[in-house]
């Protein structure tokens, strides 16, 4: 089943020529939905933005989603992905980012892939991840969207072995950067107690399976428009 959230989003440009349409995103990691194996389900959830993959899934499933909902892809890579090559044309199969901005539709998505060669993990590098991202971002930057396979440390990650744990790299970047909205796999839905949670006015969503998010404009007085 695809879950759905509603996300104020404060940044009203982003908005524009929508008609005060929400900006809709499928995000996904881990386990492929067998809802969305049906057209009918598909059609129910409606246009769609972006498709965002957060790791551990298919290229080609990732590849038929965006195809499906005729949305631009953004995905990153987990600990189980491998990079996957066309025969014929010698292409990389759904692209993924390894670190930095993909700005596929209004809101500006930040990727983050498996820190290290997997199945190994290395902390080392998400801090690399980190500090060139939150440089970046020291300059000057719209609100965007983080998508990682790991989530940031202590932020919806309890799980009962350490290596499905969040990284220190990625809490520290999200107290920096503080951002809307962090998506993330990798830790098992059983091993939490919440899939989405608030952590100091940034959401932070666990997407294994699938989730349908809606972001929404912000009234002046800081209400949503939707609900």
């Amino acid at each position: 089943m695809t879950r759905r959230l509603t996300i104020p989003w404060p940044d009203a440009p982003a908005f524009a020529g929508r008609g005060g349409a929400p900006i809709r995103l499928l995000a996904a990691s881990d386990e492929a939905d067998p809802a969305l194996d049906h057209e009918r389900n598909r059609s129910q959830l409606g246009a769609i933005d972006a498709v965002i993959g957060c790791g551990d899934l298919p290229a080609d499933y990732l590849a038929f989603l965006s195809d499906a909902f005729r949305a631009p892809l953004v995905r990153v890579l987990g600990n189980h992905d491998r990079l996957e090559v066309d025969a014929e044309t010698g292409v990389l199969v759904a692209e993924p980012v390894q670190a930095g901005v993909v700005r596929v539709c209004p809101v500006p998505i930040i990727g983050l892939s498996w820190p290290g060669s997997p199945p190994r993990r290395s902390e080392l590098t998400a801090w690399r991840q980190s500090l060139g991202l939150a440089l970046a971002g020291s300059r000057g930057r719209r609100p965007s969207i983080i998508a990682s396979h790991i989530p940031p440390g202590g932020a919806g990650d309890v799980a009962a072995d350490g290596y499905h744990r969040g990284s220190p790299a990625y809490r520290w970047l999200l107290d920096r950067l503080r951002p809307p909205l962090w998506l993330h796999g990798h830790t098992p839905l059983a091993g939490v107690a919440a899939w989405n949670l608030d952590h100091g006015g940034s959401r932070v969503v666990n997407v294994t399976g699938s989730v349908l998010v809606e972001l929404v404009p912000v009234r002046p007085g800081g209400a949503p428009t939707r609900t």
